[in-house]
């Protein structure tokens, strides 16, 4: 689209979240309208008002919409989401409508991608065991050491990653800075490598779990992912591999993995996504020997807004003067 300059573009802005930091702030929305004098924007601050001021809207800022609600918008062209993940919004209506579909990957991905380093790092130098030992003031040096997987070096180490998206590709950048061994699998490999030492396709995905100490789950939820992690691959890991989802809960079949962690088939794991969050107090995962649980707060950054407005405010622009958008979604993908 190519507006005409007395052309009024309506952006509904509508997120509404219980952790306050997803939640798009005040001058967000006030800064958009002082630097696109043509757009007028909309911010409500929960979902009471979605239904009347979404008809009428040209672009909305959502990560949760209603079938009905894409129906009822006539005028809708361009729905932005503040997530990475869209599986929620991918639905008929939407799907096989004209409507562009964007998302923050790239805002989330590299933030995630050194969260996933963290992780790396935490599970092979048994970092949460020595904050366990610390809290009961016990120098554990030597526990530490007896207790498998041992303490150990990540250069060297094989690296597997599940995605080259937005998180997988920085991860193997820094993977390699750190002289890991990377590898990965992708559903097209002729894409390329993105500096990975090997490249799998999807119907090659049990090499990841055969070879790699640390497996990086980093793909989208679709029906082809879900379950991923299950007991049979599970089996094909080493005993000291970790296993690492930073991508969707879904991916993982939890049960699975705790009855592999709790029977030490595996040297670990970390999680940082459930299927239904806040993962309930008395979940079994609590306990489960091994596990390390970090409360989704792998994209968490201070910097976290100015960089949701440099991809929307610039896709703005490209959007008013009709060049392709960034970052647009595959709604029949569902990435």
């Amino acid at each position: 689209m190519n507006p005409s300059p007395d052309h009024t573009i309506r952006i509904l802005i509508c997120v509404r979240h219980p952790f306050d930091q997803w939640n798009v702030p005040d001058w967000f929305a006030e800064r958009l309208q002082q630097m696109f004098p043509q757009v007028k924007v909309v911010h409500l601050p929960d979902y009471k008002r979605m239904d009347e001021e979404i008809v009428d809207a040209e672009i909305v800022v959502a990560w949760s919409v209603r079938p009905q609600q894409i129906t009822a918008a006539k005028n809708l062209r361009w729905i932005h989401s503040t997530a990475a993940a869209v599986h929620q919004l991918i639905f008929p209506e939407l799907v096989n409508s004209k409507i562009i579909l964007t998302n923050a990957r790239e805002v989330h991905g590299p933030v995630v991608a050194e969260h996933v380093i963290a992780l790396i790092f935490a599970l092979a130098k048994k970092i949460p065991g020595s904050v366990r030992l610390q809290e009961k003031h016990i120098w554990g040096q030597q526990i530490l050491w007896d207790e498998l997987p041992r303490v150990r070096e990540v250069a060297g180490a094989t690296v597997g990653i599940v995605g080259l998206g937005s998180i997988g590709r920085p991860v193997v950048k820094s993977a390699k800075a750190l002289a890991m061994r990377v590898i990965a699998v992708r559903e097209h490999p002729e894409k390329g490598s993105e500096g990975a030492d090997k490249v799998f396709g999807p119907a090659q995905i049990d090499e990841i779990f055969r070879q790699a100490d640390y497996i990086v789950l980093a793909a989208p939820v679709t029906a082809g992912t879900k379950a991923i992690v299950n007991a049979e691959r599970l089996a094909l890991m080493n005993p000291g591999a970790c296993l690492i989802n930073v991508g969707r809960g879904p991916l993982v079949d939890e049960p699975a993995l705790a009855a592999a962690l709790r029977e030490k088939k595996i040297g670990g794991a970390a999680l940082d996504v459930f299927p239904k969050e806040p993962l309930a107090a008395d979940s079994p995962l609590w306990d489960v020997p091994n596990l390390l649980i970090t409360p989704h707060t792998a994209a968490l950054t201070d910097r976290v807004w100015e960089r949701h407005y440099a991809l929307f405010s610039e896709n703005l622009r490209l959007y008013i003067t009709g060049q392709p958008l960034l970052a647009v979604v595959d709604k029949h993908k569902g990435y």
